[in-house]
């Protein structure tokens, strides 16, 4: 997901998003851990992704505060 596409959505939106991220990072795991996974590099992703909303809800947090 790129963040330009997290910008354009509300807070809502990318609170919902960062849980569906996180449970898939966490199903992730649990795949890794059975053998299930095939692409190693999804995690990774996934990580990123959840860095990328937290640091466009963060953005936002500060925007308001300063004003």
């Amino acid at each position: 997901m790129k963040y330009t596409e997290l910008q354009k959505k509300t807070d809502a939106d990318l609170k919902k998003v960062l849980v569906e991220k996180r449970r898939a990072i966490k199903d992730f795991r649990f795949g890794l851990a059975g053998s299930k996974i095939r692409n190693v590099k999804e995690g990774e992703h996934q990580r990123r992704d959840i860095a990328r909303i937290l640091t466009e809800l963060r953005a936002r947090e500060l925007a308001v505060d300063s004003k």
